[in-house]
Parts: structure tokens; sequence; C-alpha cells
């Protein structure tokens, strides 16, 4: 009784200090200083190319000049070696959503027979995926790249062959899902172990095969991890260039945005007005699915955090 009373009053503290002013203060600092370069790259892109190389973006409210031409030259304008940033803009789409969905697909299948089915063995695979969030995936980049451009040959016996399909979107897709799979294992896995286990057993008890428990109960209450596990995925593939550089094949028709981003930066750090703009065009996707999934962002970040 005793150990309760001192546990809801340390609760209560800590609710005391967090909901306090000065809390409140230092979050609204927190979020402004966290905010003000996202502010002056947005006020930069609607800026001439003139004040922009002239002068600071915080100029902008002494010399109030607004020019939408950055974006009509960085989105509608290509050059003889590069089409313009709406192509790489439908590119990052199309290597984005795949390289969601496949590994959410994967993962809550496999998370799903780890929580709730008993085998040999069991505990070893989870361990095994866990541990492989720790292998940086610049080691696997040269040995994915060889595997997708020659296939696996182990002396006259071709284990994989070849399927030619360099330059394009496959190999990204398949890199990216690879890398996404140990997380979305574990983050699954951790969620739906909070499930109560009188539910799963109910469910049996009525008849429930386990396909049918799976579509009916754990899949609808898996949403939030789910949501969390997208935010972070879509995220990384849609800011990822070096997965998108080494195995798109140099091809600009599968290039992302990623790609054309840092091939305006040049060497000598000229067309500023151009990189702002497409810049903040590559942040407008990200915000947005960010924003629509926020409520399920903290429940599915905090998945098995507590048990009880």
């Amino acid at each position: 009784m005793t150990s309760l009373i001192n546990k809801a009053r340390v609760k209560n503290k800590a609710k005391n200090v967090f909901s306090s002013p000065w809390a409140a203060f230092f979050a609204w600092v927190i979020a402004i200083l966290w905010t003000i370069p996202t502010f002056g790259l947005l006020v930069s892109s609607i800026r001439p190319e003139q004040d922009i190389n002239t002068s600071g973006w915080w100029m902008f409210f002494v010399q109030p000049n607004v020019s939408f031409e950055n974006y009509r030259q960085v989105l509608f304008e290509g050059s003889t070696t590069n089409p313009p940033l709406y192509q790489f803009f439908f590119n990052s789409l199309a290597v984005t959503l795949p390289a969601v969905i496949f590994p959410i697909t994967l993962a809550v299948f496999a998370a799903y027979s780890l929580a709730w089915f008993e085998f040999k063995g069991r505990d070893f695979i989870f361990f095994s995926i866990f541990a492989l969030q720790v292998i940086p995936l610049q080691l696997a980049l040269v040995p994915l790249l060889q595997l997708f451009a020659k296939g696996l040959v182990l002396g006259d016996v071709t284990l994989i062959p070849d399927f030619d399909i360099t330059g394009t979107y496959i190999p990204i897709w398949i890199a990216h899902t690879i890398f996404g799979l140990p997380m979305a294992i574990f983050l699954l896995h951790n969620f739906l172990r909070q499930i109560p286990r009188e539910l799963i057993e109910a469910a049996r008890v009525d008849g429930a095969g386990w396909f049918t428990l799976f579509s009916k109960i754990v899949l609808p209450l898996s949403v939030p991890a789910i949501a969390s596990f997208a935010i972070f995925q879509f995220l990384w593939v849609w800011n990822d260039l070096l997965v998108g550089l080494t195995f798109g094949g140099g091809a600009k028709e599968v290039a992302p945005m990623t790609v054309r981003l840092a091939e305006m930066v040049g060497t000598r750090g000229s067309g500023w007005e151009l990189l702002t703009a497409g810049a903040f065009v590559s942040i407008i996707v990200p915000l947005v699915v960010f924003f629509a999934l926020q409520r399920y962002f903290v429940r599915g970040l905090l998945a098995g955090s507590v048990k009880g």
C-alpha cells in the first residue's frame, strides 16, 4: 500500500513539473528555435535571386520582395542533362510508397507469428532480428549491389540468376525493405504483445482461426504501431540519398528527388534560389504525412515500453 502511495506521489509531482508555466515556456523556446531554419528556408525560396545573393533571409522583413520564379524554374524547367524537378518528385513517390508498404506487410505477419505462435527458436529469431538493427546499412551496400548486378554464383552453381533489374525501382524497393524490416518487426512485436491474452483466448474459444483472429482483432488494434512505423519509414526513404543513388544505377528515370537536390548544390555553391525552392518542395509531403498520422505516433513509439 505504501509503495502505491509513493508511486502516486511521484507521478503527481512529475505531472506538476511538466505542466508548469516554465515547462511550457521552454517548450515554446525549443519549438521556435527548431522552426527558425525551416522558416528561413521558406523565406529564401520566395525571394528573388539578386536579394538572396546580396543579403540574408532576415532582410526580407526590411525589403519584402516576393517572387515565385524560383519555384517555376526548379519545378518546370529542365536542362540538357536533367529533367524538371517534378519528374524527380514523382520518382520519389514511386520509390517511397512501395518501400513503406512492403516492409509493413511482411513485418506485421512476422511480428504476429513471433508474438503469439509457440514454436522452437522463437526467442532466438526475435533477438536475432533485433540485433540486425545495429548493423550499419553501408556494410550491405556492396554485397547487395553485386547481388542485383550479377546474381549469386558459387563455383559453377548459379544460386540466384541475374534478373537484369539494374536501373529500375526494384533494387531500391528491395534494399529499403531489407533495411526497414528489423525495426518494423521489433516495433510491431512489442505492440502485439500488449494485447490481452484473454482476448486472444476468448476469440479462439469462439472458433476464430489464426487468420480470422489476425484480420478481425490483431490488425485493427495494431493501427497505431503500423502508423508510427509508417512515419519513420516514409521520412527515412523520402529523405534518403545513399540508397537511391547507389541502387538507382545512375538512371534519371528512377532517381529520387534527393539526388537532384544534391546535384543542385554543385561544387561552387551557386544557385541558392533554386536549391531553397527545391528543398522546400521536398519537405511538403513529409510534413503532410507526419501531421496526418501524428496522433498515432506517440502511441506506437511507446509500444512495449510499459507492461502490466
